[in-house]
């Protein structure tokens, strides 16, 4: 294995290392947020209110989750782009 190879399977490992964690907050952060909005008063059952409210929370969670990590991304690659521009 070349050093090239070796370079690409620990950035690979250290990306699926950042998505788990990423993925592991998001649901924190969703089970924390919406439950302390929607659920005032925890019982053995969920109304259908309750429901519903975090449903819609976890989906305006997830949505802008996305766009947060879209624009992240874009960012990214916008800087990784200008120092390959500069150092060329």
């Amino acid at each position: 294995m070349d050093s090239e190879a070796v370079k690409k399977a620990i950035i690979r490992q250290a990306l699926q290392a950042t998505n788990t964690a990423n993925a592991r907050t998001l649901i924190e952060n969703i089970n924390e947020k919406c439950f302390e909005r929607c659920v005032p008063k925890p019982g053995s059952s969920l109304s259908s209110s309750e429901q519903t409210c975090l449903t819609q929370c976890m989906e305006k969670y997830m949505a802008a989750w996305n766009i947060v990590n879209a624009t992240y991304i874009q960012r990214i690659q916008q800087e990784i782009g200008n120092q390959s521009i500069t150092n060329a």
